[in-house]
Order: C-alpha cells, then sequence, then structure tokens
C-alpha cells in the first residue's frame, strides 16, 4: 500500500504531521467520529498539503496512540495500528472499525463528546445525531419504539385496504403485533403511528410541487400545482403517485408491429423513489418533510436524513450498495405489500428502469446526492426538447416494450389456465400472485413462497405440490435445487 494512493482515494481519513500529546482532542475527535460513523483511518507523518513527512519515532508514537485511546475514549473502540514505512520513512496509520456500542466519547475538558464525520471534518454530534448513535448502540430504531398512543384508538382503513390488495390476504389483528406496529401493551410503535389513518406524528407529510420553468424562480409565476399531504404512509404514498401522474405526459409512437410507450419518466422509478424517500428518512428531524418538486426537465424526491451509515451517495458505487435501513419495520411491511424488494439495491432498480426507456441517453442517468441532513434522486424527463419525430427505437428497447406487451396475452392464457384447474380459492390466490411476480420468465423455490406469505416451509411445500397437481408449475434445472417455473398452457 502507498499513502500517496490512499489518501489520493479515499474521503474516510484525517492526517496529522505529528502526535500532538498535549491535543489529544485534535486528534482523538476523528477516532470518535470514524468509530461514531463507517470508520476511517487517521495517518500520522503527513502534512496538511499531504506531504509525506514521516515521524520520528513511529514505535514511540504509536505506543502513544494507543494509550491515550485506552484512557480517554469511552467505549474503547475497535483499531488497528499499523507501522508503514514509505520513501525511507516512517508512519503510523490507526485503522478505526465502525462500532456498534455507539456512542463512542472522547473523555476529556471535564465531560464526554462524542464526535460525527461531516465531509472531511469531525464536529460534535448535535441532540439529533446523538439520539441516531444512543438508538444505534443500544440496537433499536426509531419505528420500533412505542408511543403513548392505544391502538384501538386508531383506525387503519387503508393500511388494511392496500394489504388487502397487493397480497390477496386480510391483515389480521395479530399481524399488527408480529409486524411490529403494535407493542406487547397494545400501544403503538411509531411505525404503527406512522401508517394509521391520521397519523399522530404530524411532521410525517409531503409537500408536491410543479414548477414553472427550470427551476423555483422563474419570475413569471411560482408554481404551476402544489399540494401538501398529511396521514397515513398510504396516503402519502399514493397522493405522490397521483400528483406525479397528473403534472407528467407521455407520448405515444406508433412502430410496426403496434405503438411504443414514452412515459416522461419511468413508472416504475418514480414509484421506488417515493416510496424510498417515505421509508427511509429520517423522522427524528422535526421541522422537515418530503419533497417532490417537478420542473420542466427534471422530478427531484428530497427526504430528511442522509444515508443511515452516515456516508454519502454521490461517492458510492450504486448498483452495488449494500441494503441498510433505517426504518426497517416500516421497510418490511412494505416488502410485504410488494412495494420494495427485501433485498437488493434500489438504486440499480431506479437506474435500469431509464436505461430500457426509449429515450434514455447516459446524460439522463438519474442522480443520488446525500449529506448529513438530506437525501435527494434527481430524475430527468426522458422526453424534455426530444421531437416525437425523431425518436428512434433500436431493437433492444423495441424488444423490452414487446415484453410489456406480450405481458397482458400471457396474463389472459395464466387466467384461463387457473380457471380450468381444480383447487379452491386460497390456493388459485398463491397462484395469482407468484404469476404476478415471477410470470412464466423466472423461477421461484419454496423459500421464495415462505417469503411472499409469510408462511411455514411445510406450507408452502403444500403449494407446491398443488401447483404442481394442477399443471401449472414444473421444476426447472441449472437455477439451482427445488426451483420451479410456471408453466406455458398449450392451445
Amino acid at each position: 500500500m502507498k499513502l500517496s494512493d490512499f489518501i489520493g482515494e479515499t474521503t474516510e481519513y484525517d492526517k496529522k504531521e505529528m502526535l500532538e500529546e498535549r491535543k489529544p482532542k485534535s486528534w482523538l475527535k476523528s477516532v470518535s467520529a470514524f468509530a461514531n460513523g463507517v470508520g476511517g483511518a487517521l495517518i500520522f507523518g503527513v502534512s496538511d498539503d499531504e506531504t509525506l513527512v514521516g515521524l520520528d519515532d513511529a514505535k514511540d508514537a504509536s505506543e502513544k496512540i494507543s494509550e491515550a485511546i485506552k484512557t480517554k475514549m469511552d467505549p474503547i473502540p475497535d483499531i488497528v495500528l499499523k507501522i508503514h514505512k514509505e520513501d525511507g520513512k516512517e508512519f503510523v496509520v490507526l485503522d478505526v472499525k465502525s462500532g456498534m456500542e455507539t456512542p463512542y466519547y472522547y473523555i476529556g475538558d471535564g465531560g464526554h463528546i462524542a464526535f460525527v464525520r461531516v465531509g472531511n471534518e469531525s464536529i460534535p454530534a448535535d441532540a439529533i445525531a446523538l439520539k441516531r448513535l444512543v438508538m444505534k448502540g443500544s440496537n433499536i430504531t426509531f419505528d420500533s419504539i412505542s408511543t403513548r398512543y392505544n391502538f384501538n384508538g386508531f383506525a387503519f382503513t387503508k393500511l388494511r385496504s392496500v394489504y388487502r390488495q397487493r397480497t390477496k390476504k386480510e391483515l389480521s389483528e395479530s399481524d399488527f403485533a408480529s409486524f411490529g406496529l403494535v407493542d406487547e401493551d397494545g400501544m403503538l410503535t411509531n411505525a404503527g403511528a406512522l401508517l394509521a389513518d391520521e397519523s399522530p406524528i404530524r411532521h410525517s407529510r409531503l409537500f408536491c410541487t410543479r414548477w414553472y420553468g427550470l427551476d423555483k424562480a422563474s419570475g413569471i409565476m411560482e408554481a404551476l400545482d402544489d399540494r401538501e399531504v398529511s396521514g397515513s404512509l398510504i396516503t402519502l404514498l399514493q397522493a405522490g403517485e397521483e400528483f406525479v401522474n397528473n403534472n407528467t405526459k407521455k407520448r405515444w409512437k406508433k412502430t410496426g408491429n403496434g405503438r411504443i410507450e414514452m412515459p416522461e419518466y419511468p413508472e416504475r422509478a418514480v414509484l421506488e423513489c417515493i416510496v424510498n424517500a417515505l421509508i427511509h428518512r429520517d423522522y427524528l428531524i422535526l421541522g422537515s418533510e418530503v419533497h417532490i418538486d417537478i420542473f420542466d426537465d427534471r422530478i427531484e424526491i428530497t427526504s430528511p436524513g442522509g444515508m443511515p451509515d452516515g456516508s454519502a451517495v454521490q461517492n458510492l458505487d450504486t448498483d452495488n450498495v449494500i441494503s441498510k435501513r433505517r426504518n426497517p419495520v416500516i421497510a418490511d411491511v412494505f416488502s410485504r405489500m410488494n412495494y420494495m424488494e427485501r433485498r437488493g439495491s434500489g438504486f440499480k432498480k431506479i437506474k435500469d428502469d431509464y436505461h430500457f426507456a426509449v429515450n434514455y441517453r447516459p446524460e439522463l442517468e438519474p442522480k443520488f446526492y446525500s449529506d448529513i441532513s438530506t437525501f435527494k434522486v434527481t430524475l430527468y424527463n426522458l422526453n424534455y426538447n426530444v421531437p416525437v419525430e425523431k425518436v428512434a427505437f433500436d431493437s433492444e428497447k423495441v424488444a423490452f416494450d414487446s415484453e410489456k406487451v406480450a405481458f397482458e396475452p400471457e396474463k389472459v392464457a395464466f387466467e384461463r389456465h387457473l380457471s380450468e384447474a381444480s383447487a379452491n380459492a386460497p390456493t388459485k390466490e398463491k397462484a395469482r400472485a407468484l404469476f404476478d411476480d415471477y410470470g412464466y420468465e423466472y423461477a421461484f423455490s419454496r423459500s421464495d413462497i415462505v417469503r411472499m406469505f409469510d408462511i411455514a416451509s411445510s406450507s408452502a411445500g403444500k403449494v407446491i405440490t398443488k401447483l404442481k397437481d394442477m399443471g401449472m408449475i414444473e421444476a426447472v434445472s441449472g437455477q439451482g435445487k427445488g426451483k420451479y417455473k410456471f408453466v406455458i398452457p398449450k392451445e
């Protein structure tokens, strides 16, 4: 490892020209911030202008660093100290691991101070940041905390209706407890309160605006349309979708095989962004709300709170970001309703939806930005300044659209096959739900059925047996053990 390469490529690092023994706070604040965040490295022997000056006695410095951490940090973070030699000079590299026993405090100046990383600085945690660290160290999340609101005092009409519509199952009283929406004393958790028809968490709101032109100050008029929504997260989601649909347009163009759909924004990408904004926002931040701002050339969806681990999303490979959920109880409920996957990167799904769009160009790639208090996704209008007569279709995109068009005949064939099969209503409902997710193309397993319907493995096995007996599915090879696909019915 060369320090020059490490410094040039890494943002989670700090540097000190020498060990300041009499001013331990000057460098221990970075140790605290790294342990409280995503981890990082502190390099001794590097000047402010990133010149590699080295240390006179690296071994002595490393011993003093270790002792200072033991006596002035609470709790003691997980660290790795290394003496690094380069160009005839010695350096100390202090690697600080991301900790789970947060907050990690610096003990000094007559008190305990927890630091967090903001950009390239380590600053004292404010009240909200400290709350986050305390919850992380206690292994609890905001949405799992019990409230003073009794379950019997609130209605969940929206949640029950959408749950029934999307899962083909009723939401029972016991489900509220097992999903983490109600505690053992019958009181709502924050997740339950956010999903109630009249949510008592007043700062859970959605502001939607269709601006005139390309910015918020066109000089002609401020907004063409606006809406402020409060209530259940389900209400906010539906209102957000409706607002976008009402303030965007859809084009069509004839082809040799029919016509190609050309929306301004991929519908699934918009839905994914709104869902993520509502689920993953930081509800500890008061006086703020989710915003949907529509301009002529783009949509900006902004939510309070940055990435859960404090990283800057614009510096990450968004195709391979590990899913970390700030509000796992809420996320689980939305996953059960098939609004989002339990695994995988939503960023990649959003970008993939754009890549398959007819008018996609590299400059229209969705952009993601986050800082300590905000997350913003920008979706670009695929049809902006593109005359419809100049739209050209490449073979892959036409083929993709043909697959979408072909879905309806496939659905008709499936329904005909299902209607002719001998099975009870619950089995047919499960077959429909499975087909909606997997179609004729994708394989599924017993474990997929367990997750989808939240049933025991033995019950999932019975579903597979019934579907096989009905002639609806068959085993497939080459895709792992115990995989099945729906059978295309013969004419």
